[in-house]
Parts: C-alpha cells; sequence; structure tokens
C-alpha cells in the first residue's frame, strides 16, 4: 500500500529537519525527534509501546482539510482550495494519526507557538469544521476560544466563510447568524465562539476547544473552563495556538513550559503534542536565515519583503524591536521594552548551584518588603573570586500573604509555592516576622557582610536588626543609588559572571524591568504593567550595591572594570 501525498510530505518534512536541510529551531527538531522515536517505537511493534500508527486516519483529515476553500488573500480570489504545507502536514499527521488500542485518538492536547502570518487562523479554522462535521463525534460542542468576543469570532468568521463558499457545507451545514453558531441538524453539533466576556462559560460539553492567541489571556479562566469542561467526551481536543507575548507568569507561558518539559524528555504526557517556532539562542535575529527558520510559511504566506522591511524598522527604531521579535520571531520578552537580554539571563543558569554550598562565605542581602499585600523579596547575594574576576550568585526568597495568592490573576503562584519558590505565609499580610527570622538564621550560616534595604514597609524590622547588630544599611530607591548596580549587573550577566540556580520567580522579575534612562544615561528599574513584579531584582540590585562598595574598598577588586561586558 503505497503512501499518502500527506503523509510523505510529513515524513519528508521530518527527515529534513532532522537532516539540517530543513532550518528549525531547538523545539521542532525535538518535535521531529519525538515522531521519529515513537513511529520506531510502532515499526517494531514493542510491547511496551500503547499506540497504533493509522496513517489513513491522518491523510483522511489532511484531505478534508484541503477540500476546504480559501477566504483571504490572492489565494481566495482565484477561488483555490486549500493547500498544505509540508509543516503543516506533519502537524495535522502526527496528531490525527496516533490512536490508542481502544480506537481512540492518542492526542488530546495540542500547543502551537507560530509567529504571526503563517495562516494559523485558517488551519484552526479547518481543524473546527473537521471536528465539527466529520469526528463521528455524537452532539459535538466545539468552540473558538479568546478572550474577547471579537477575537474569539476571528476563526470562527473565517471558517463560517468556508461553510458559506463551499456548496457541500451549504447543504448539510447550518449558520445561525443570530446565535453566532454553526449548526450540523442531524447530530446536533454547534461550533461558536466563546470568549470571556460572553454570558457565562461555564455547562460546557466542549469536545473541541480552539484556544486563540493564548498569550493574550490575562487569566486562566478561559483556559480552565475548557480545560475541565472535556470530562465527559471519549476523544475531546484542546487545540493552543499562539504568537509569543509578553507575560511569562501567565497561563499560555505555564502551558508552553509543560511542552518544554516533554520535548526535553523531563516530564511525560503521551497526551499532549506541540511545537515551538522560534529561534536559538545566539542566532541573529537581523538575518533572513533566522526569519525564515522562525517562520515556517516563509515564502508562502508570510511574504518575505514585508518581513525584511519590518525588521529594518526594528533595527532603527529600538522601542519596535520588541514587537518585532515577539509577534515575527516567537521571542518571549514579558515586557515591551525589556531590559536585560534574557537569552543572556538563561545562559547564566546553572543547575547544580544551591544556597549551602555557600555555608560560611561573605553575603550580601537585599530587602525589599513593597506592600503589605504584595511579593516581599528577600535576596542573598554571595561573591567568588575566578581567575581574578569577581563572579555573583544570587539567592532569592519570595514571600507572599496565601490570601493575596489566592486573589491573584498571577497563574504561576500556586506552582512556584509547590516547588518552594515562593513562601505563602498565614493571613492577608505580609509577615515580616518570618522574614526577619530567616534572616537572623542566615547570621549563624554565613557573614553577613550588609543588608541593603528599601525604607519603605523596612524601617521597624530595619531598626530591630540594627539594634542587634546587624549591619543594615539603608538604600533609597533613587537613581544614584541603582544606576551604578544596574550597570554592573547587566555586564554581569553579558560576561557570565553571574550564576543562578534558575529560579522561576527571579526569572520573571527579571524579564519584567524595564530602564528608565535619563538625559545623562543614568538607569532606574521600572515595570509596565502593575501585575509585572520587580520586587526580587530590586532586592538584587540593592544587595549588589552593597557587595560592590565593600569589595572595591579591597586591592583585590581595584583594577577590575566595573562595566567591562
Amino acid at each position: 500500500m503505497s503512501l499518502s501525498p500527506y503523509i510523505r510530505k510529513a515524513n519528508d518534512y521530518r527527515r529534513g529537519v532532522l537532516a539540517g536541510k530543513i532550518p528549525a529551531c531547538k523545539w521542532v527538531r525535538l518535535a521531529c525527534e519525538r515522531q521519529e522515536r515513537e513511529l520506531e517505537c510502532w515499526r517494531r511493534k514493542e510491547k511496551s509501546w500503547p499506540y497504533e500508527w493509522r496513517p489513513q486516519k491522518a491523510a483522511d483529515f489532511c484531505e478534508f482539510v484541503e477540500g476546504l476553500p480559501h477566504v483571504e488573500g490572492e489565494w481566495a480570489k482565484r477561488n483555490e482550495k486549500i493547500r498544505l504545507e509540508p509543516w503543516q502536514c506533519f502537524i495535522y499527521t502526527t496528531v490525527f494519526g496516533w490512536y490508542r488500542k481502544d480506537g481512540l485518538r492518542r492526542f488530546r492536547e495540542v500547543y502551537l507557538e507560530i509567529p504571526r502570518k503563517n495562516s494559523k487562523s485558517t488551519m484552526t479554522a479547518g481543524l473546527g469544521l473537521f471536528l465539527l462535521s466529520a469526528d463521528g463525534e455524537a452532539g459535538a460542542q466545539v468552540y473558538s476560544a479568546a478572550t474577547t468576543r471579537d477575537q474569539a469570532k476571528i476563526v470562527w468568521n473565517i471558517a463560517k466563510r468556508m461553510v458559506r463558499k463551499d456548496q457541500l457545507f451549504a447543504n448539510t451545514l447550518r449558520i445561525q447568524a443570530l446565535a453566532n453558531s454553526i449548526f450540523q441538524e442531524h447530530t446536533g453539533s454547534k461550533f461558536q465562539p466563546l470568549s470571556r466576556d460572553s454570558k457565562t462559560l461555564e455547562g460546557k460539553g466542549t469536545s473541541g476547544g480552539l484556544i486563540d492567541e493564548l498569550h493574550a489571556h490575562k487569566t486562566r479562566e478561559v483556559y480552565d473552563v475548557i480545560e475541565t469542561s472535556v470530562g465527559a467526551r471519549a476523544q475531546p481536543l484542546i487545540w493552543n495556538i499562539t504568537t509569543a507575548g509578553s507575560d511569562i507568569s501567565g497561563i499560555c507561558y505555564e502551558v508552553r513550559a509543560n511542552l518544554i518539559k516533554i520535548l526535553e524528555g523531563v516530564a511525560q504526557d503521551e497526551a499532549m503534542f506541540g511545537l515551538i517556532y522560534t529561534l536559538d539562542e545566539g542566532d541573529d535575529w537581523t538575518l533572513e536565515a533566522s526569519w525564515r527558520k522562525a517562520n515556517p510559511n516563509y515564502g508562502v504566506s508570510v511574504n518575505p519583503d514585508d518581513l525584511a522591511r519590518k525588521a529594518a524598522k526594528a533595527m532603527r527604531t529600538p522601542s519596535y524591536v520588541n514587537t518585532f521579535l515577539t509577534k515575527h520571531l516567537n521571542i518571549w520578552v514579558s515586557s515591551e521594552t525589556a531590559w536585560m537580554d534574557m537569552f543572556a539571563w538563561g545562559r547564566c543558569r546553572d543547575k547544580t548551584l544551591e544556597i549551602e554550598q555557600f555555608e560560611g562565605e561573605p553575603c550580601w542581602m537585599g530587602l525589599d518588603l513593597a506592600s503589605k499585600i504584595d511579593i516581599a523579596a528577600l535576596l542573598y547575594l554571595f561573591r567568588r573570586e575566578i581567575d581574578g574576576a569577581s563572579h555573583f550568585y544570587p539567592f532569592l526568597k519570595s514571600y507572599l500573604p496565601e490570601e493575596a495568592a489566592e486573589e491573584s490573576k498571577n497563574s504561576q503562584y500556586s506552582g512556584w509555592a509547590r516547588e518552594g519558590r515562593l513562601i505563602l505565609t498565614e493571613g492577608n499580610i505580609t509577615d515580616i516576622d518570618r522574614i526577619e527570622q530567616d534572616i537572623r538564621e542566615a547570621a549563624s550560616l554565613y557573614q553577613i557582610e550588609a543588608i541593603g534595604y528599601d525604607p519603605f514597609q523596612a524601617t521597624q524590622i530595619a531598626g530591630r536588626l540594627g539594634n542587634d547588630g546587624f549591619p543594615v544599611v539603608e538604600v533609597r530607591p533613587i537613581v544614584l543609588n541603582f544606576s551604578e548596580a544596574m550597570k554592573e549587573l547587566e555586564a554581569l550577566v553579558l560576561s557570565g559572571r553571574l550564576h543562578h540556580d534558575g529560579d522561576p520567580v527571579l526569572t520573571w522579575m527579571m524579564s519584567n524591568v524595564v530602564a528608565k534612562l535619563d538625559n545623562k544615561d543614568n538607569i532606574f528599574p521600572r515595570k509596565e504593567r502593575p501585575e509585572n513584579k520587580i520586587d526580587g531584582m530590586v532586592a538584587l540590585i540593592m544587595a549588589l550595591d552593597r557587595a560592590m562598595k565593600s569589595v572595591q574598598k579591597s586591592s583585590a577588586y581595584e583594577n577590575e572594570r566595573l562595566f567591562a561586558v
């Protein structure tokens, strides 16, 4: 039996990526390796492999999609049908080709992170019509879900126009304009837009949840409604599709992080599949080769001239850089005008680091208590000299009242608390006594050289510690105190002389920092949105300020170039 053209396209794409003939980032390569590995398990008929590969099922789905008409752009003007590109065949055949022994589909959730103009909405609309009309699901409930009704209707409207343009669909499906529904009468199935501003999100029995632009979801409400409403279905599918965004504390980044763990083999979830199209660390975003790597439909629906024009704008307009990176290259920057190079920050991660390794060593601390109902940060900073240069090692303790965590829109707080990265304290205000206790315990483990603190909310604890002989130093949040330390911090990161343990809270806060520049080139940390916390980074800057002042007094530091990269 010969292979269908869709399976051949998918195979050629997978093999091209693995052979290096098709430009692809790490995450795409890992997804291809996963499929290659699992197909081999199936070919060998390994008893431990519980899934069956059904290429004809995958081909049937692709054939359905290619039977749909284009409704946008030049292809629509020429009345052309959809033609799937190899990368699309790879995604579709993987999702619809694997089945469990009971005959049901294996994959129940998909995460696709693809830059703009790569036909995400058309792909998703075709999927929605399949789940509505050809999936064999009685009473199917398919939802195009987003934060607003207008966004939710983007995919749904494309599907509606496909139905109106296709005679076969026109005879079998009915559009209920007032109800915003595409309805299949003989199965009682419907396809509707669903948004956070809908009258109700509850009471759904979702068979297909198509979540559009997941990065734009400020809360996890819509995602949770979809996820919790599929339980009664035999083979539901949650299809998350998005570009990169600017909030790494949200539900999108949480789902993304879970996929990355699966691709890296750190976690196992046989029911989830996904791809992330972006750049690799060290890629030069100004080069066409990078644009091609991040955009699988480059030269098809992604216009090279248009992308070159936008890249040129980013090169001459600093304020546009992050927009170009997130929307066209899928690089998460957290803040629209982020300060730190997060690739460089990522390179500073050392998974082997533990604070216990620094017992007995000098320690500089930074304390930012911020609001009584917000995150309080206690930063431990250590210094070691390597080949005549100072290297620094920060460790963060973050504190948050339990009630504040429960009421917060940050979907990561609970996970960070389980990992021990966020200390939840009883009540609804910051537990100052707990923080003071931790400082006093630190004095028995490390040589406390200085405790830099912001006097806001910290006067009393600083007074008590000072009376007991602790070296507390007031560091007011002004440019004079912060600029030099911020510049040094950036230099340490870029030169690889700062080492952190990968604390996700500290990383999130780092990505939220925006540098405010004055007319004398001094910088000061800011955040763009209230939910973008930077308390841990403020504490790090204060601790580094004190460490720099201490070390500058020693001859070992006199010859170091403070701001050298």
